[in-house]
């Protein structure tokens, strides 16, 4: 049974990318969509106008991730963030930040296999994404590592406006913009230092290759309200992000009024666009350059820091 099952997954997951590369090549020849109407008419945020955010309760589930969080608490999944079904979930999913179909139903294909549940037919509770190094890991850019704070859905505040404050970059109306360089070299501190204090720290290569691309999806989320704001961002790269958008986003939650997607693609980012900056931003990641600052916190810590 284990040998047919993992069959079927790799012929899902081929399927999968030959239908990315189809659709890669296709927003190449297809007209963009227009600016300002880049979410689905019909669908919640359309024409800039998204639900009402309310921030979750006691009783609610969330999780570490900011995109699904803000979905959460704008209505346009469960608000509780209980009982939300996969097929759902690539629905919204694809039409809040206009990712391609191929690239939600490789990752929410990914996160069934994951919790061991049925696609089609079952459901998940988002606290449930949070399994230790199933897709949460060590030396998050937003949150402490699950051994000093279990509770991944818990935003480390400090870390998140160490990165808002890391902009190097801006676009032609002076915006700042987090640069693919900046999340790289943020990235290696955050690896040195964790290394450094925990001492059950854990990151694979899929991890960290995870841990770019999941900070890259973040961060191409920025919030444009006019033709010319738009325009000089196209000049941005899709990991990039303006500052004053992401505040809103990564510190509440919550998507900004009369935000849309910036990726304009009709079949959305695919993901062979996704993985060609995110291999980029790990190969800019360098822990050693850290070594003093890890050292430092190890003695803070009472640890003994090492640099792998």
């Amino acid at each position: 049974m284990g040998f047919f099952s993992s069959l079927s997954h790799f012929s899902f997951d081929v399927g999968i990318m030959s239908w990315d590369v189809l659709l890669t090549l296709s927003n190449f020849v297809r007209r963009k969509h227009p600016i300002g109407d880049v979410t689905p008419e019909g669908h919640p945020g359309y024409g800039g106008h998204w639900p009402e955010f309310r921030p979750p309760q006691e009783t609610d589930s969330r999780c570490s991730c900011p995109a699904f969080n803000a979905m959460a608490n704008h209505g346009i999944i469960s608000r509780s963030g209980h009982g939300i079904s996969f097929v759902e979930l690539n629905d919204h999913l694809r039409a809040t930040y206009n990712f391609s179909p191929s690239f939600c139903s490789f990752a929410l294909h990914f996160l069934a296999r994951m919790l061991k549940k049925d696609y089609n037919k079952d459901t998940f509770d988002l606290k449930e994404i949070d399994l230790h190094n199933g897709i949460e890991h060590d030396a998050s850019l937003l949150r402490l590592d699950s051994a000093f704070q279990p509770d991944q859905s818990i935003k480390h505040i400090p870390f998140i406006e160490e990165l808002l404050a890391t902009a190097t970059g801006k676009d032609k109306n002076g915006n700042h913009i987090i640069t693919t360089k900046d999340i790289s070299r943020l990235l290696g501190k955050r690896r040195a230092v964790s290394r450094a204090v925990n001492k059950d720290f854990s990151l694979k290569l899929f991890h960290k290759i995870f841990g770019s691309a999941k900070y890259d999806v973040t961060l191409f989320i920025s919030k444009h309200t006019s033709k010319r704001s738009v325009s000089a961002s196209t000049l941005v790269t899709i990991f990039g992000g303006r500052v004053d958008d992401l505040r809103s986003f990564l510190l509440d939650e919550r998507i900004p009024e009369g935000w849309e997607s910036r990726i304009r693609q009709p079949y959305g980012t695919t993901i062979i666009n996704f993985n060609k900056t995110t291999l980029a931003t790990e190969f800019g990641v360098h822990e050693k350059y850290w070594a003093q600052v890890a050292r430092e916190a190890a003695e803070s810590h009472g640890t003994t820091p090492s640099l792998g």
